[in-house]
């Protein structure tokens, strides 16, 4: 029995790192220097150099912490607190405490208090170290009329085949009211981050490409037990969905397969992705998350390399840059002959702003923001 509750604890850990934890495995490239990453909130330069719009939640540590006026506050204890999403109306965290054999989808109040469990994920007493009979929820989004909760759930569950899929249920009401909407394929981490959209939803969906590497596909669904459609290819390999403010664009992570995680954006229709454009190349960038009031996109990469990450920011002039006026002569000026051929101004190019130095933020875990 003992031989059978390590197996199923090895095998359990190697499916979920296979999906859900998508940067699990940059957690090997970070630094290995003695001192640890700062508390965001005894950073040293604070964030106050540039102070975001809104406020923002981020994970560290098992601590969920808001950024707001240029100032972090902790939210939560350092207790596997993490992936932080909003209530429409802002009022409510929706976040995931994760614990050594399941993890729990919580709603906790805009100071961090807990208002209420939504999933009861742990085994009997008796079975609390079988991973076979513990649960797990990650990546909880609630619909834009805050009448549905969504999220990755790893049931149904046979054994210690651990695939989790898109459920869901009632906001107010229990995970036994929830609806299983898609069908993972076994041992490849099945269906996560789910984000709910006009008609239907979008998600990352990882499964076996055509060269049987393990890619992560945008997959988009307009109801439950659909096969849905694919939005990317396995050779972009993309995961990470955020959707603008407007509702047009998409900004996702893709890796095309490469030890490399590109910030990416395309138009979205509704039911389809336009051309995709790189917009950051030489950083591993991870949960892209757009401002609100639609200024820019905040971010997570290493502040140098093999570093832990750092929370970056993108003003909008970065990736949609306003169109520079070519000056138009003047007839009538001090010349002879015809005019001269106008000469456009220089595009100015805007880079990322690195918004902190030495905290170690938790780049599976998605941002939160609300203005």
């Amino acid at each position: 029995m003992i031989s059978r509750i390590f197996l199923g604890a090895a095998l359990a850990l190697l499916v979920l790192i296979c999906g859900p934890v998508t940067y699990l495995y940059l957690g090997t490239k970070t630094s290995k220097v003695a001192e640890a990453p700062s508390k965001p909130t005894a950073a040293t330069p604070r964030a106050q150099a540039l102070s975001l719009p809104g406020t923002l939640y981020i994970a560290q540590s098992g601590a969920i912490y808001s950024l707001a006026a240029g100032r972090f506050h902790q939210l939560t204890p350092e207790a596997g607190w993490t992936m932080p999403s909003l209530s429409p109306d802002g009022t409510s965290i929706i976040a995931v405490k994760q614990m050594p054999f399941y993890s729990d989808v919580y709603v906790l109040n805009r100071f961090g208090t807990v208002v209420r469990k939504v999933t009861s994920n742990a085994a009997p007493p008796r079975l609390k170290y079988d991973p076979g009979f513990n649960h797990w929820s990650f990546y909880p989004r609630v619909s834009a009329d805050g009448k549905t909760l969504w999220m990755a759930y790893d049931k149904p569950k046979f054994g210690y085949d651990v695939v989790l899929s898109i459920w869901a249920m009632p906001f107010t009401g229990t995970v036994a009211q929830g609806k299983l909407w898609t069908n993972a394929a076994d041992y490849t981490g099945g269906d996560v981050q789910p984000v709910p959209v006009n008609g239907g939803i979008i998600y990352t969906k990882y499964d076996y490409g055509p060269n049987l590497k393990l890619d992560g596909r945008l997959w988009f669904t307009n109801r439950a037990y659909s096969a849905g459609k694919a939005l990317t290819s396995p050779a972009e390999d993309c995961r990470n969905p955020s959707v603008s403010p407007d509702g047009t664009q998409i900004a996702m992570i893709c890796t095309y397969e490469k030890q490399a995680s590109y910030l990416t954006i395309a138009s979205w229709n509704g039911s389809t992705l336009g051309p995709r454009k790189t917009i950051i190349s030489n950083q591993m960038v991870a949960q892209p998350t757009w401002a609100p009031d639609g200024s820019g996109i905040a971010y997570l990469a290493p502040g140098v390399p093999a570093g832990p990450f750092q929370l970056w920011w993108l003003p909008r002039a970065a990736y949609a840059p306003t169109p520079t006026p070519v000056p138009t002569p003047t007839p009538g000026g001090p010349h002879n002959g015809p005019l001269p051929t106008p000469t456009a101004l220089p595009v100015v190019v805007v880079k990322p702003v690195q918004v902190t130095t030495n905290n170690g933020f938790d780049a599976v875990s998605p941002l939160a923001w609300r203005g």
